[in-house]
């Protein structure tokens, strides 16, 4: 064994709740120096951040292929591609985001002026998922650097060769005396999590989530909490069938087989028209990924074998086994299962009481469709949830009565790449929200500031109090002129 590799686990081993305190004392002081705050440090690690990905695009497919066997394509597109226009769209509006927001002030405090100034909130920490590692690792990073935080983060040890590339990566390419990574498991994210931050920031599954947020209360640490739910997908008879089948497909097992926190967990569909849809999706997907999906190069595997065996799970349950009508090939060796339909499904069972995560795509039937908002809304609100109609009152109705972290009608999964829209769950699927100058407030503190001269002093405000100053100080409270005026004659 070499030197460097003894010297590497020692590092690792040696990362426990002091080493944490030791790391997060010094980012303080860094960012007590004020290195953070000014916008030629925030432009250039985002540039930085640029520079990483077009230098180093090969092995961050590389990465992602050997932690979830991703498709390039997946990889270019949907993490590489995305990041990068998260990193310019925030260049390009950085100025505007860091420039003070002027505000009205009122007659009470006249004369004055006021705005409100964005802040950085100090040290933050950024843990991370393993179903997108790269881009789910460094687009939080990007509002805590755009909003001048100095920050930790903490990549998913699921994803091993994209944790120890980000590691490797931004230590050569970001300013280490402010941006850190720390690379490890459950030991080394207690004792992160023992320290006190101005914000952690968390992607992942509600369990883990909750143990985040119980942590960060013992300091009242704010946090966002990025988590999942059973997206729902409702799909109406008067589509253009082939058109959304394509795009519930590509929300489905085009992004990483399953595994994303968008993903369309189940659909909703009239008795009538299920059997249609299920013909559809069956075509398609053999289109798609070919008669041996199994070997298609285009599916992510499952992740690792304890997923594999909670998928497994779900498909041997006695409700679940019958009622598969298309797929429901694995293979334990390779992580593999194939894309899988299942129609009429209890909504009693497991596979309907949990995220699923993963390839398998249940199929729910009702008599009228509109009874489908009753089914979502028996159960916890999720991250977002899907239409298919032409029907604009069903498409009211839809926005109106679902309440969910994000709603597309027509498409799956496409808001996430619109970096005006916030990213974020509701209830159980997940606390703030993030994206674009999302992002950027996210990481912010409004500071709100007034200013005054010392002119305008009214003696008013000052003992002894007497009737007129009651309803002098009434009036200017309540903001009214004709008040004010009112209150010097002493009309009531």
């Amino acid at each position: 064994m070499s030197s460097s590799t003894n010297a590497d686990e020692k590092k690792k081993e040696s990362f426990n709740a002091e080493a944490a305190s030791l790391l997060v004392n010094n980012l303080r002081a860094t960012f007590a120096s004020g290195t953070t705050r000014s916008y030629e440090w925030r432009a250039s690690q985002l540039k930085a951040l640029i520079k990483l990905c077009d230098a180093h695009e090969q092995q961050i497919i590389d990465a992602l292929y050997s932690d979830l066997a991703k498709p390039p394509l997946e990889t270019v597109a949907y993490e590489i591609a995305m990041f990068k226009n998260s990193c310019k769209a925030a260049l390009k509006e950085l100025k505007r985001w860091m420039t003070s927001e002027k505000v009205k002030t009122s007659i009470a405090t006249f004369p004055s002026t006021a705005e409100i100034v964005s802040e950085p909130l100090g040290v933050v920490l950024v843990i991370s998922a393993w179903n997108y590692p790269f881009l789910l690792s460094l687009e939080p990073v990007i509002g805590a650097i755009a909003a001048g935080n100095a920050l930790v983060l903490k990549p998913s040890e699921i994803a091993p060769a994209t944790s120890s590339l980000l590691a490797k990566l931004l230590g050569e390419y970001l300013d280490n005396s402010c941006i850190r990574v720390v690379e490890g498991a459950v030991d080394e994210t207690s004792a992160l999590l023992q320290q006190k931050w101005d914000k952690i920031f968390y992607t992942g599954n509600g369990r883990v989530g909750r143990i985040v947020m119980a942590a960060a209360a013992k300091h009242l640490t704010p946090v966002v909490l990025e988590l999942g739910g059973k997206s729902p997908v409702v799909v109406d008879s008067n589509i253009d069938l082939k058109v959304a089948t394509r795009r519930i497909i590509a929300g489905k097992w085009g992004c990483n087989n399953g595994q994303a926190c968008v993903s369309p967990d189940y659909i909703i569909t009239t008795k009538d028209y299920a059997p249609k849809l299920v013909d559809s999706l069956k075509a398609e997907l053999e289109k798609f990924y070919g008669k041996n999906p199994l070997e298609s190069k285009d599916l992510s595997r499952i992740v690792n074998s304890n997923h594999f065996g909670r998928l497994t799970k779900f498909l041997d349950d006695e409700k679940v086994s019958g009622k598969i009508v298309f797929g429901g090939e694995k293979d334990k060796s390779k992580l593999r299962i194939s894309p899988t339909i299942l129609l009429d499904i209890p909504r009693n069972s497991l596979i309907m009481r949990e995220e699923i995560f993963g390839p398998l795509l249940p199929i729910i039937t009702v008599d009228k469709l509109e009874e489908s908002f009753d089914v979502i809304n028996s159960g916890t609100k999720p991250l977002a949830a899907y239409l298919f109609t032409t029907n604009n009152k069903l498409k009211e109705q839809f926005v109106m009565n679902i309440s969910a972290g994000g709603l597309v009608v027509n498409d799956t999964a496409l808001h996430l790449a619109v970096n005006t829209l916030p990213f974020g769950g509701v209830g159980e699927s997940g606390v703030g929200a993030y994206h674009g100058k999302f992002s950027f407030d996210a990481f912010s503190h409004k500071k709100a500031v007034l200013y005054r001269s010392f002119l305008g002093d009214a003696p008013v405000r000052y003992p002894p109090y007497t009737n007129i100053k009651m309803r002098l100080l009434k009036a200017l409270v309540g903001g009214g002129l004709l008040g004010i005026i009112r209150a010097l004659f002493g009309l009531s």
